[in-house]
């Protein structure tokens, strides 16, 4: 049976197939979709969302080696976060097979970098496999796991937004149960001390041998010759745009695994072209590899090297010309991205920017929109966790030189509970004053509402001890009377808050607690918060145009020949109706 799917639930469905016993993420685009697909195998497998990568990682790592076929999925970035215990895995090798899912970002859709983790499998010496397509996604999710116990070594699935997100169709099989391995003691493989971690790093050298000689024969780096005058090697996606842009008239050597990379096969495929070109998006990884072995070829010197490749970008830099298409006199109509009507962040965000002489460091989630006009309330966004960190850092600086800026740091519930928490910790350690705000909006937002430790719920739908933030707050040193919750909406709740904070000289934490308003509300949520449906209109009569209440950069308000509140849009939050000082906007 075949069904279009996206390479995510590809993913998912490969892992089923292969038996797998454990999965582990943290939620980030392009990768969310894996695990919310593995709920609908969890008869058959255990899957969760870890509050971090790095989390998530040792999880499966530990559920390798106590003998199960295991994964853990994050985007690019998070990467990042799991590179700690991902880089000694790959010296232990593994019991069960292990593949760790990286979904790349190129172009920056939902990414604040773009960096080509290709080069995670070359820094770790992870064998490395490159889908293009969904069934690729699938088949390799699946191989992977195989190659993983048959070279003892973890396996990096490189997927890429594209192929994450994009549909084809698959053919479905049947799980195959796999037996867990037995578990054995076994401290010279896994303990990873330096004495052990000499042998570990010579193993290692032997294992990448071996999977370099399987790189050259195996059926995932496969060649087609056409034309010989031009030949072109790609992996994943940029694959499908060079076929498309090259044709059937020229050669193809697609490389299905890039790590260890099958030289021998690209040094016999190079000498049979005339001309060999490299398409890839970002780095030029591929590229660097044939110009170490002396091989020449044309690359990145006409291949961007930023951004998402397409077909339009590649027959415009290998051809010079453009795909003909239908000519529009219309321009395209660009919505910015805004925090949504009734979005409980809003409230506070517009209260904040009122504030005089104060940094705001930011942090990453859909809350990073209040730095966008008309709020303008977030100075800096770096990482995961960083804003508590950065803020203290620069607080510290603030303090020491005498100038009169405060601080506030402000950071997710999900990303709080993702590094936020250690973030907090050297604050009150060290004596830091910066305001911590946590807008616990009850759910991880901006990837789609997935359950995180304050939620009360797990992926599978199971009912949870659900994280007290203000509680862990004081467990880590901060003082209860130094710990503020408010009700963003009530912007005269939230600045009475905030001007007592700022005031003063150690360290305080602001709990901005309201739903988001496209959750789906728990019984919990409305036993906790009047969420009863609500609407605001504006009396033509009384409204002077003054626009402040477009300030609070609502979507639902509106402007034109007069100054309109969208019926469909509005939920009545009543940011804008505190915000009208002439009493124009009220609750209907």
């Amino acid at each position: 049976m075949k069904q279009l799917m996206t390479g995510n639930e590809a993913v998912a469905r490969g892992a089923y197939e292969a038996g797998l016993t454990f999965a582990s993420a943290y939620p980030g685009t392009p990768s969310t979709e894996i695990l919310e697909n593995m709920v609908k195998y969890k008869d058959d497998l255990y899957c969760e969302w870890a509050p971090n990568e790095k989390v998530a990682i040792e999880a499966a790592i530990g559920a390798s080696i106590a003998g199960a076929r295991s994964m853990a999925a994050m985007k690019h970035v998070g990467v990042n976060v799991a590179a700690d215990p991902l880089f000694t895995f790959a010296y232990t090798g593994v019991t069960g097979g292990f593949v760790l899912v990286s979904a790349d970002d190129p172009g920056m859709h939902s990414s604040q970098n773009e960096q080509d983790n290709r080069n995670y499998a070359t820094a770790a010496r992870l064998l490395m496999l490159e889908p293009s397509n969904s069934q690729e996604a699938k088949d390799f999710m699946k191989l992977g796991l195989e190659l993983s116990e048959r070279f003892d070594t973890p396996v990096l699935l490189r997927m890429t937004t594209r192929v994450c997100h994009s549909k084809s169709l698959v053919e479905l099989n049947d799980r195959e149960e796999k037996e867990i391995v037995k578990y054995k003691k076994n401290i010279a493989k896994f303990v990873a001390t330096p004495a052990n971690g000499k042998v570990m790093r010579k193993n290692l050298i032997d294992r990448i041998k071996n999977m370099e000689a399987y790189s050259n024969t195996c059926e995932i780096n496969k060649v087609e010759y056409n034309d010989t005058k031009v030949g072109v090697i790609s992996s994943g996606v940029a694959y499908q745009y060079a076929r498309e842009v090259f044709g059937d008239n020229t050669s193809y050597l697609k490389l299905g695994m890039t790590f260890p990379m099958p030289m021998d096969k690209i040094k016999e495929f190079a000498s049979k072209v005339d001309k060999l070109y490299v398409v890839e998006e970002m780095d030029p990884y591929i590229e660097n590899h044939l110009r170490m072995a002396g091989i020449d070829c044309i690359g990145k010197e006409i291949i961007p090297e930023m951004d998402e490749l397409n077909t339009d970008i590649v027959r415009k830099a290998v051809f010079g010309t453009d795909a003909e298409t239908i000519k529009s006199d219309m321009e395209a109509v660009v919505r910015p991205p805004s925090l949504c009507a009734g979005c409980p962040h809003r409230g506070f965000f517009y209260t904040l920017s009122k504030k005089k002489n104060v940094m705001i460091t930011g942090d990453i989630g859909c809350y990073t929109l209040g730095s966008a006009p008309p709020l303008s309330a977030i100075d800096t966004c770096i990482c995961m966790g960083g804003s508590i960190s950065a803020g203290h850092g620069a607080s510290k600086v603030f303090e020491r030189e005498g100038i009169d800026t405060k601080v506030v740091s402000v950071i997710g519930d999900s990303t709080f509970f993702h590094t936020g928490i250690n973030s907090l910790m050297d604050v009150v350690y060290n004596k830091g004053c910066n305001v911590s705000v946590i807008l616990d909006n009850r759910i991880t937002g901006m990837t789609g509402h997935q359950e995180n430790p304050g939620t009360g719920f797990t992926l599978m739908g199971e009912e949870a001890a659900e994280v007290n933030i203000e509680l862990l707050c004081q467990a880590i040193g901060m003082k209860k009377e130094n710990i503020y919750v408010v009700n963003p909406l009530n912007l005269k709740e939230t600045s009475d808050a905030l001007d007592e904070a700022l005031e003063k000289d150690e360290a305080t934490v602001i709990i901005a607690k309201w739903p988001c308003i496209l959750k789906k509300f728990t019984d919990q949520d409305k036993k906790d918060f009047d969420l009863s449906p609500k609407k605001c209109e504006i009396d033509q009569d009384k409204c002077t145009k003054c626009k402040l209440c477009m300030k609070t950069g609502c979507p639902a308000i509106q402007f034109g020949e007069s100054i309109k509140i969208d019926a469909a849009s509005c939920t009545g939050c009543g940011v804008c109706m505190q915000v009208c000082p002439f009493d124009a906007i009220k609750e209907v």
